[in-house]
C-alpha cells in the first residue's frame, strides 16, 4: 500500500510538474507571439497564435491577440471571427469584447463599438488592462478618436497604481505623439523606459520625434541604440531608413550617401520581417519616396494581398502605374492607371497624382487631348501640379496650336496663385491668344478681336507680377495697335510703347541693343501718332529711329513730310 501511495504521489507530482511546465511554455509562447507582433512579423505571429489557440482553446487572450494581428493586416472579418470565438470559449475575458469594439471602429460603427466596450468594462471594470485596450482601440485607427481615448488611458494609468506595465505609458505617449504633442509624449516614453529600459518601441518612437524636429543626428543615434541592443528588431531599421531619407533631403551635400544608407536599412527591415504583404507594401511605398522606380517596378510586380478584396490592393495598383510611367512603359502605365480608376469602391481615394500619371502616360503616347483632360483634373485636385499642365500648354504652343495652348494656359494661370512660374504662364497665355488671332487673320478666317482682348488682359496681369518685364509692354503695344481704329486712332498703344522704351533705354540700357528692331518699331509708331498733333515730338521719334537705322525709309519719308515735302507714311501693323 505504501508503495502504491508513493507511486500515486510520484504520478501526481509528475503531472503537476508537467502542467507547470506546460503553463510556463504557454506563457512564454504568448510573450513570443506579442514580441513578433511588436516586431511587425505578422505572419509569424499569426502562425504562433493559431498554434496557441489549438493548444489552449479556452484561453481568451490567445484569441484576442490573434484578432489584433488580423486587424493590423486589415483582415477585419477574420479578426471579428477570432474575437467572437474568444468570447464564446472564455466569456469572462473582457479583452475580446474590446477587440469586437475595435473591429466596429474599423468599420466606422462607433455605436456598436461603445456597446462592446461597455460589455468589457462590465466584466472587468477594475482591471487596468481593459481600459488600456479600449484606449488603444480608439487611437489605433486610421482616424483616431482622441477625445474618447484619453479618459480610458487615464483610467488605465490610475488602476495600474504600481506602474508595473510599461504599455500604459507607451499608449499615453503614443496618444500625444500621434497629435504631434511631443513635449507631452517624451516624458511618457521615459516613464515606460524606467519600467523596461530596453523597450525597443519606446526608443524608436523617441527617435521618430527627433526626426520630426529635424534633429537627424540625435534621431539616428537614438534608433541605433535599439539596433545595438536588438539587431533583429525590424521596426528600428525602418525608422532609421526614414530618418536617413529625410536627412538626405535636408543635406544635399551628403544626400546621396544618406539615401543609399536609407535604402539599405529599409531592405534590412524587409528581411527582418516575415516579408508579409504589409511589410513588402511598406517597403514599396518607401521606394516611391526614395524615387527608386526601377526597384519599385520589380517589387510591385509580385506584390499581391492574400485577400483580393484587401483595400491595400488599390495602393499596389497605383504604384504599378506610377512605376510603369516613370520607367517609360507608358502603355503599361495607362493599363494600370485605368485599372485604378475602374475600382469604383475606391473613388474617394483618387488623388491628383493619379490623374497626373495617367495624363503623363497618355501625353507620351501622343494622346494629347486625353492627357490635357486628366492633367487638368490633377491640377484641380492638387494645384502644386500646375507645372505639368503648363508643359501640355507648351507642347501645343510649340506646335503652333495657339488656340489650344491658350485654353491650357488659362487653366494654368488660375490654378495656383503661389506658383513661381505664374508670370511665365501669363506670358504664354497672352502670346497664345495674340498669335491665334494673327494666324487666323493671315489665313483669312476673319477673326473677331476677342482673342486680342484676352491677350491684353493676360499681359496686363503679367506686368503686375513682373513690372520690369519689357516684352510684356511690347506685346500690349502691338495688341492695342490692332485694337485701335486705324483711321481715327485713340492712341491705345502709346503708353505701352513709351513704357517699353523707358525700360530698355533708361531702366535697363544694356537691353537696348538686343531690342533694336522693337525700338525702331516703337519710335516709328510714336512718330506717326504725334505727326498731326506735335510735329517736333514726331521729328524727335523719327530721328531716334534713324540713329538706330540710318536708312529706315519710313522715318526718312515722314521727316520729309514734316519738313514740308513728300508724303507721310503710316507704321505697319504687327
Amino acid at each position: 500500500m505504501e508503495t502504491m501511495k508513493m507511486i500515486k504521489k510520484n504520478i501526481a507530482l509528475a503531472t503537476g510538474l508537467l502542467l507547470m511546465g506546460s503553463t510556463a511554455s504557454f506563457a512564454q509562447s504568448l510573450a513570443d507571439a506579442k514580441k513578433a507582433i511588436d516586431a511587425e512579423q505578422y505572419q509569424k505571429a499569426t502562425s504562433m497564435l493559431k498554434t496557441l489557440v489549438a493548444n489552449q482553446p479556452k484561453e481568451g487572450d490567445n484569441y484576442f491577440n490573434l484578432g489584433k494581428v488580423y486587424l493590423l493586416t486589415d483582415d477585419i472579418d477574420s479578426a471579428r471571427a477570432a474575437f467572437t470565438n474568444g468570447v464564446s470559449v472564455d466569456p469572462k475575458n473582457a479583452l475580446n469584447y474590446v477587440g469586437l469594439g475595435q473591429a466596429d471602429l474599423a468599420q466606422k460603427n462607433a455605436t456598436n463599438a461603445k456597446t462592446n466596450f461597455d460589455k468589457a468594462i462590465d466584466l472587468r471594470k477594475k482591471e487596468y488592462s481593459t481600459y488600456l485596450a479600449i484606449g488603444r482601440a480608439y487611437i489605433d485607427q486610421e482616424n483616431p478618436d482622441y477625445a474618447l481615448a484619453l479618459p480610458n488611458l487615464q483610467q488605465a494609468d490610475d488602476l495600474d497604481s504600481k506602474d508595473k506595465d510599461p504599455e500604459t505609458f507607451l499608449a499615453l505617449a503614443d496618444f500625444y505623439a500621434k497629435q504631434r504633442k511631443n513635449t507631452e509624449a517624451y516624458p511618457m516614453y521615459l516613464r515606460a523606459l524606467d519600467i523596461t529600459p530596453d523597450l525597443s518601441r519606446a526608443h524608436v518612437q523617441i527617435g521618430k520625434m527627433y526626426k520630426d524636429a529635424f534633429a537627424f543626428p540625435e534621431a539616428e543615434a537614438e534608433v541605433k541604440k535599439v539596433i545595438e541592443t536588438d539587431p533583429n528588431y525590424g521596426p528600428a531599421y525602418r525608422e532609421l531608413a526614414e530618418i536617413q531619407m529625410r536627412w538626405s533631403d535636408a543635406d544635399p551635400k551628403n544626400g546621396p550617401a544618406k539615401k543609399a544608407e536609407a535604402l539599405e536599412n529599409m531592405r534590412k527591415y524587409l528581411d527582418l520581417t516575415d516579408k508579409s504583404f504589409d511589410s513588402r507594401l511598406r517597403y514599396a511605398q518607401f521606394l516611391v519616396y526614395a524615387g527608386d522606380f526601377a526597384t519599385l517596378g520589380k517589387e510591385v510586380a509580385t506584390l499581391n494581398a492574400p485577400d483580393p478584396n484587401n483595400p491595400k490592393n488599390f495602393v499596389v495598383t497605383r504604384m504599378r502605374g506610377y512605376s510603369a510611367v516613370e520607367n517609360k512603359n507608358y502603355e503599361q502605365g495607362v493599363k494600370y492607371m485605368n485599372e485604378l480608376f475602374a475600382r469604383t469602391q475606391d473613388t474617394a481615394r483618387i488623388i491628383g497624382s493619379d490623374y497626373l500619371y495617367l495624363g503623363k502616360a497618355q501625353q507620351n503616347l501622343g494622346q494629347d487631348s486625353l492627357a490635357f483632360i486628366n492633367i487638368a483634373k490633377a491640377v484641380e485636385l492638387d494645384s502644386t501640379k500646375v507645372d505639368e499642365l503648363a508643359a501640355i500648354g507648351n507642347k501645343y504652343y510649340s506646335a503652333k496650336n495657339f488656340a489650344k495652348a491658350a485654353e491650357v494656359y488659362a487653366l494654368a494661370t488660375e490654378a495656383n496663385a503661389k506658383d513661381p512660374n505664374r508670370a511665365m504662364n501669363y506670358y504664354y497665355l497672352g502670346a497664345s491668344h495674340y498669335f491665334a488671332y494673327a494666324f487666323d487673320l493671315r489665313d483669312g478666317k476673319n477673326p473677331t478681336k476677342e482673342a486680342l482682348v484676352k491677350a491684353d488682359t493676360a499681359f496686363s496681369k503679367l506686368t503686375r507680377l513682373a513690372p520690369e518685364y519689357e516684352t510684356a509692354y511690347l506685346f500690349r503695344a502691338r495688341i492695342n495697335k490692332n485694337l485701335d481704329d486705324a483711321e481715327n486712332s485713340q492712341k491705345l498703344a502709346v503708353p505701352h510703347y513709351e513704357k517699353f522704351i523707358e525700360l530698355v533705354t533708361v531702366t535697363k540700357p544694356e537691353k537696348a541693343e538686343a531690342n533694336k528692331n522693337a525700338l525702331i518699331e516703337a519710335y516709328n509708331y510714336l512718330g506717326a501718332v504725334y505727326a498731326n498733333t506735335d510735329k517736333e515730338k514726331a521729328k524727335e521719334y523719327f530721328n531716334k529711329t534713324l540713329a538706330l537705322d540710318p536708312s529706315n525709309a519710313l522715318a526718312t519719308d515722314n521727316l520729309k513730310f514734316l519738313a514740308g515735302g513728300g508724303t507721310a507714311k503710316k507704321t505697319s501693323g504687327k
